[in-house]
This record gives structure tokens, sequence and C-alpha cells, in this order.
């Protein structure tokens, strides 16, 4: 057998060695750890309207000042459902601000469904297009972002927030951006 033959003859090993890697390389990523290129920088610019007065617009200047946590869901969201009743424990704290965008939703439903299961934000805006939770780089419903007293994203959740979560990664986040200045 000549070197060529030999060579030839390992090509489809070589190939699907490769294919073989990069799919452990794939399989080994999670999804809820997708890096943001939002992180240390400053939260989108926006201008939607309250979700129960509507001819109140809301702003970045709504939470200008304060560490928030800005909560992107939807009533048709089964995984934002599950988050809910924690949200609502953690909006017993008075030190955390939340600050709600439905995401792609009907407003009245969304209306409804927060009289109806309790609602744990200070302010909620209606996106309904989901032109806003495009700008803040948003996957999918729920996920949530603190943001710094200075307007900047500090941390990105995707995906359900859970009491693990909240207590070993956002709540040590939470107590070190309120002990900064402004």
């Amino acid at each position: 057998m000549s070197k060529l033959q030999q060579i030839r003859s390992l090509f489809p090993f070589i190939i699907f060695s490769l294919i073989l890697v990069l799919l452990w390389r794939g399989l080994s990523l999670r999804a809820d750890q997708i890096p943001s290129p939002l992180i240390n920088k400053s939260a989108p610019v926006f201008s939607l309207p309250d979700l129960f007065h509507p001819e109140k617009m809301r702003t970045n200047e709504d939470f200008a000042g304060k560490v928030v946590l800005v909560n992107v869901w939807a009533t048709w969201c089964e995984a934002c459902a599950m988050e809910h009743n924690l949200l609502l424990q953690l909006s017993e704290d008075e030190h955390l601000f939340f600050f709600g965008i439905d995401y792609k939703d009907n407003p009245v439903l969304a209306k409804k469904w927060l009289e109806q299961n309790g609602n744990p934000y200070q302010v909620v805006v209606s996106d309904s297009d989901g032109q806003a939770a495009i700008d803040w780089g948003v996957y999918g419903t729920p996920e949530t972002f603190i943001i710094d007293k200075k307007g900047m994203i500090r941390y990105k959740q995707i995906g359900v927030m859970d009491a693990d979560s909240f207590e070993k990664t956002i709540k040590p986040l939470l107590e070190k951006l309120g002990n900064e200045p402004a």
C-alpha cells in the first residue's frame, strides 16, 4: 500500500473524529450560561407604556440611581409562572426594586394575570412587539438582568430564577451593588 493510499484510508477516520469532537463540545455548552455582550455596558435606552397606565411612558430614568432586577416575562411562558412565587416572596423586601418587561403579550391578559397571581413589580411595562427585548439581547422568557445604580448591566440570568440561583449568585451581587455609591 502506497503512502497516498494510507493517507486516503485514514481520511474518513479523521473526519469522523473531528465530527465527534465538535458534537462533544456542542453538547457540553449550557444554554443558561450564554455570555451576554451587554454585561458591564449601559442598559439599552427604551420608552415603553406602563402596563397599568398605558398613557404613561416608562424609560431607563425609572430606575436611575437604584439597583434593579429587570425581569422579562409573559403570561404564555410556563417557566415564568414557575419563578413567579419566588419573585413575589422577594418583592416583600423593600430594598429590592423589580422592573418587569411583559414580552410579546396581550396587555389585557397580562394585567389580569398579575391581578390574579400577584404583582411583584414596582413598575411593569408592555413590550408588545418585542423590540425592547431584542435591544436587551433577550433569547427567551424568563430572563432577569441586574442593573447597578449607574444603569450598567452587571448580570444576566437566562431561564428560571430559583431560590438556589438567587442565594448563590444574585443576592451576593445585589448586596455588593447596593453598597456601592451611585
